[in-house]
């Protein structure tokens, strides 16, 4: 099965998520608080690692200005901020912690280089090596990530497992003559949301990190138009 790889992934995050959230029922309130810095902490460091990978700068500012706007046009932040909204609701954990969890969450475990360089070497060559590491720091981040934002953390398995999939068969299918360039612009771009989010998290800003997704389409498309140009 060419999507194995997600599959154990998923798996993992589930596992870790409700490890996570037994952990959290026996938590003190300043200790959830405590985690939940840590998490904006991280978010940050990893989001700058990821944007320094930048090779073209003016690609990953253009994804991302093209990226803004259609956002903005697709009013996704409503849309998702309504459709967390419903779900958590439906579950009895409804609120901004249920959606903050599902949106760090699936950053997180997104928008890293091992998502997409994983997708390749499954895609091409059915090696699964890179996703069985990540499915591993995936299930123990999934512990921390739901004992200070809950529920909403488990939720996210749905979008990791539709993008990681996708692109895992995109790879198999185009995988082969993916650039370097293209890798990197991604990482970069993906990079910068994870650093809008942890400034969410830490509540130092309010950032519409929803609204900044479709850049991710836009620094494929830049970098393979760059390419050919």
């Amino acid at each position: 099965m060419i999507i194995l790889g997600t599959i154990v992934n998923v798996l993992a995050v589930l596992l870790g998520g409700l490890a996570g959230l037994l952990l959290h029922a026996r938590l003190p309130h300043r200790f959830v608080t405590s985690l939940f810095q840590a998490i904006g902490l991280f978010t940050l460091a990893l989001g700058m690692m990821m944007a320094l990978r930048a090779e073209e700068w003016i690609l990953v500012v253009l994804s991302l200005i093209l990226g803004a706007l259609t956002g903005e046009l697709l009013r996704l932040e409503n849309f998702f901020e309504s459709l967390a909204s419903r779900i958590g609701q439906k579950t009895g954990s409804g609120g901004s912690r249920f959606n903050q969890g599902l949106l760090t969450a699936f950053l997180l475990f997104c928008m890293g280089s091992m998502t997409i360089l994983g997708a390749v070497e499954e895609g091409i060559s059915g090696d699964r090596s890179l996703y069985y590491v990540k499915s591993l720091m995936d299930g123990i981040s999934a512990i921390a990530l739901a004992s200070g934002l809950g529920v909403g953390v488990l939720f996210s398995v749905v979008p990791l497992f539709l993008y990681q999939a996708g692109l895992t068969l995109l790879a198999a299918w185009f995988g082969a003559s993916m650039p370097a360039l293209m890798i990197s612009t991604l990482t970069a771009t993906g990079g910068i949301i994870l650093l809008g989010l942890g400034f969410n998290i830490l509540q130092i800003t309010k950032i519409s990190v929803l609204n900044l997704l479709p850049s991710l389409v836009f620094a494929v498309l830049s970098a393979w138009i760059f390419g050919i140009i």
